[in-house]
């Protein structure tokens, strides 16, 4: 099975980014630590400490209008985005490798979800 990792919800142009981040953090009363270059909201359920469930994302924002995106692990992302076109998939970014990070590529899906 593929799981998913990561997740993020993005504001859109014009919204507050930080707003967004206190708006999760009260309400679901989540970690969201933006301390970092990039403000970017990285959410950790605790899991690894509580024996919770859940898994790690982010709140940041977006150019390109609010989303919500979610990061699935596969062992061949290639293969993988290939498949997600076959299937009716539009490719966002090419296999990229970020170094020290990721290599990641994104598609939206028939419907438009990232």
């Amino acid at each position: 099975m593929n799981p998913i990792v990561h997740f993020e919800i993005l504001a859109g142009p014009g919204q507050d980014k930080q707003k967004l981040q206190q708006f999760y953090a009260r309400a679901f009363d989540w970690n969201v630590d933006a301390d970092n270059p990039f403000n970017y909201g990285m959410v950790d359920p605790g899991a690894s400490k509580t024996g919770e469930r859940g898994i790690a994302g982010a709140i940041d924002a977006s150019e390109d209008g609010p989303d919500i995106v979610i990061y699935i692990e596969v062992d061949d992302p290639q293969r993988y985005l290939d498949r997600a076109i076959a299937n009716g998939g539009t490719q966002v970014m090419p296999v990229t490798v970020i170094p020290g990070a990721v290599t990641m590529a994104q598609f939206r899906d028939p419907s438009g979800n990232l």
